[in-house]
């Protein structure tokens, strides 16, 4: 399977912030804000993850979230015209993404929070639906899983021991 440990340090990385909410504890001097930052970063080439970061300023959670992400990198099977190899519904928690193969020119037809990790894992062509829950770190976190479960053609016919040829007889 993928679940090699990828190197974040040898990549190119982008940043992407998705959302920063301010959360509120009340206390009894009075209330303490924190902010959550979810980011997601990616090469544009086949590697993308996300990270959840939280903090007192804005600034510190989202260095905290890049981090988180850098530690959760996934590989993404790619086809030749950079979309999908196949379809796939990506599932976390009650959000769930279907992520379609698209042809050459199609481009980037996705939602805010799936947009930016199909962006960043570097595909060009593809067509997504957020299906379920649209929670932002629900969405991306099911995009990231949809698109780590996808698979080359080389792998499906290597896993059933069959030729190239046979699997898309």
């Amino acid at each position: 399977m993928r679940h090699a440990i990828i190197d974040a340090s040898q990549l190119e990385l982008e940043e992407k912030v998705v959302s920063i909410k301010r959360v509120t504890k009340v206390v009894k001097g009075g209330r303490n804000f924190r902010f959550t930052a979810l980011v997601v970063v990616g090469d544009h080439n086949g590697h993308v993850g996300a990270g959840l970061g939280k903090a007192t300023e804005i600034p510190e959670a989202i260095r905290k979230g890049k981090e988180d992400a850098m530690k959760k990198l996934v590989n993404v099977a790619r086809d030749e015209n950079n979309s999908v190899t196949h379809d796939f519904i990506g599932k976390f928690g009650s959000a769930e993404v279907l992520l379609k193969k698209a042809p050459e020119g199609t481009g980037v037809i996705a939602g805010g929070p799936a947009r930016a990790v199909v962006e960043l894992a570097g595909i060009q062509n593809i067509r997504t639906k957020s299906l379920g829950s649209n929670n932002k770190q629900n969405v991306v976190l099911a995009t990231i899983e949809g698109l780590r479960q996808l698979k080359t053609p080389e792998e499906v016919a290597r896993l059933r021991g069959k030729a190239v040829e046979e699997i898309f007889a």
